[in-house]
């Protein structure tokens, strides 16, 4: 689903993925993007990468694991 929003939001969709992996409870999400377009990621103010972790949370918040997003060049 991550990687689905980032490449509607950059110039260059080939560049996007996303990994996740467990530690302990909590579910780390990495999306990769190419460095200019990460601007475009995290948005004014950081406004369009927290909608994203706001989603994440709503899918997963019938489990009991937490989540989190890192956005990486």
């Amino acid at each position: 689903m991550v990687e689905h929003l980032a490449r509607a939001l950059v110039d260059d969709p080939e560049a996007v993925s996303a990994s996740a992996e467990m530690h302990g409870h909590t579910l780390v999400v990495r999306l990769t993007v190419a460095p200019p377009d990460i601007g475009k990621v995290i948005g004014r103010q950081g406004r369009t990468v927290t909608a994203i972790r706001t989603l994440l949370t709503a899918v997963e918040g019938t489990s009991a694991r937490r989540v989190v997003l890192e956005v990486v060049e």
